[in-house]
């Protein structure tokens, strides 16, 4: 009914209020709370945010975004609510300010609705480590959302807010994305500011979007985007408005290692090829190109954000703020006892291999190669946009698989094996949705573009919409 911000803008055009499109969003989620998409909503406070967003329509004075309700990832502070990144470390804890990326929405007069579930601390790709609880898969409710921003995708692609705010570090908007149908961009690092998003791997972590429509994601990204004093990590390049590439003229680099992948559902993977083979006769220019530290990429991503959050999350203590244990006697006890008590298994899990990756004996074997690989991967990654505008490749290896079904740590880390390419080199990709599996699940097929090029990557994408109509 409300499925994107021109719907939105449609709907409000003809009379209809900003209010009463809450009202319908408000009932949807309470017709939908067994998804378990959203943790808390926030329904007075949208309501009041509605009708002063009402009364700045009368005037004509409202934003672009006026009547367009945002759910925020509970990772992703908002001044006066809540936020606890789903971990029972941060219970009852209420953010004292925005985040500058939610800011500029807000600007804009959209308005929020409430906070979404994710893994904790945005660790995890199924959305099965939350404190609160696994998100149910929308198309099939024995299935995970994906992760760690499921409760994002999920109350998109059923239709519980316009669109939402996730963060990706690893592939966490693109990976549920695929699994919902919807479409999840991860800009380049420092497009968007993370000030206010809590930190889980501070040089791999992204604010994104999660929404139906190609143009609503290519708006929120240039309302969100650009500099910010508060984040020393943004650029300072501008951000283009106006698109004016042609989809058709660009040169696509075919990822050979990942479309040959043995991982690789062998549907999704000819789906895939025969869509390839489509663009070739439709004159779109393919090059195939070989990455071959597929193998190593999950790896090195795991021994550097482990590590980044062994640090980042050392500020949870049980002594400033948050969860404190009630058994614990003395300064060490509150500690050990608090974390213990706090963090849930697969985030402990991770604290100790980033601080054993840290330690003196072990800092060069694994944290120092880890960042030269790093840097292998970037400079290997940059010599591909000298030949290619683009990179295409699969988002996922698979379609969502059933709550539950994994229980190996190492099986779960590789579902973010197409994804964590962009993060680590720190280029933007979006997850556009693809097809329907024979099993009726949805999944993705992923864009990647040269750092600070999203217009390239907006325009592909709208190229391959047209083509799938």
């Amino acid at each position: 009914m409300y499925a994107s911000i021109g719907d939105v803008r449609l709907r409000i055009q003809s009379g209809e209020t900003v209010f009463s499109i809450v009202e319908h969003y408000l009932a949807k989620i309470e017709e939908q709370k067994d998804l378990n998409a959203f943790i808390e909503v926030f329904t007075e406070d949208v309501s009041a945010q509605a009708l002063e967003v009402d009364r700045k329509i009368k005037a004509g004075t409202a934003g672009p975004l006026a009547g367009v309700v945002i759910g925020i990832k509970d990772n992703i502070c908002y001044s006066n609510h809540q936020v606890s990144a789903s971990s029972k470390i941060l219970a009852g804890f209420e953010s004292l300010y925005t985040s500058t990326a939610l800011q500029r929405l807000l600007d804009q007069d959209a308005v929020v609705i409430g906070r979404l579930n994710c893994d904790e601390f945005a660790m995890g790709s199924s959305n099965e480590t939350s404190v609160f609880g696994p998100v149910k898969n929308n198309f099939n409710k024995a299935y995970v959302s994906g992760g760690s921003s499921g409760g994002s995708a999920v109350a998109v692609s059923a239709g519980l807010c316009t669109a939402a705010l996730g963060s990706d570090t690893g592939g966490s908007v693109r990976q549920p994305a695929s699994w919902t149908g919807t479409f999840g961009i991860k800009p380049t690092y420092g497009r968007i500011s993370r000030y206010g998003l809590i930190a889980y791997a501070s040089s791999f972590d992204q604010i994104g979007a999660f929404t139906n429509s190609l143009d609503d994601a290519a708006l929120l990204y240039t309302i969100m985007a650009g500099h910010d004093q508060m984040d020393a990590t943004t650029s300072t390049l501008p951000v283009s408005e106006e698109n004016t590439i042609n989809g058709k003229n660009l040169r696509i680099g075919m990822l050979t290692e990942c479309f040959e992948h043995t991982g690789l559902d062998p549907e999704i993977k000819n789906e895939m090829n025969k869509f390839v083979a489509e663009l070739s006769n439709k004159g779109i220019e393919i090059i195939p190109i070989s990455f071959p530290y597929l193998d190593y990429i999950v790896p090195t991503y795991y021994v550097l954000t482990t590590a980044e959050a062994s640090s980042n999350l050392s500020r949870f203590d049980g002594v400033h703020y948050g969860y404190r244990s009630k058994i614990a006697k003395g300064v060490e006890e509150t500690y050990v006892l608090s974390r213990s008590e706090g963090f849930g298994s697969e985030v402990k899990r991770r604290i100790m291999t980033g601080t054993y990756v840290l330690s003196s004996g072990y800092y060069d074997a694994y944290y120092t190669k880890a960042q030269k690989v790093r840097r292998v991967m970037k400079n290997a990654t940059d010599a591909f946009f000298s030949e290619v505008d683009l990179i295409l490749l699969p988002t996922t290896p698979t379609t969502a698989f059933e709550i539950g079904s994994i229980k190996d740590p190492i099986q779960m880390y590789l579902q973010d094996i197409f994804t964590v390419h962009a993060n680590i080199t720190g280029n933007p990709a979006i997850s556009v949705p693809f097809k329907l599996h024979s099993n009726g699940m949805p999944y993705g097929i992923q864009i990647m573009a040269d750092r600070f090029n999203e217009d390239k990557m907006f325009a592909f994408a709208k190229f391959i919409e047209e083509i799938k109509k």
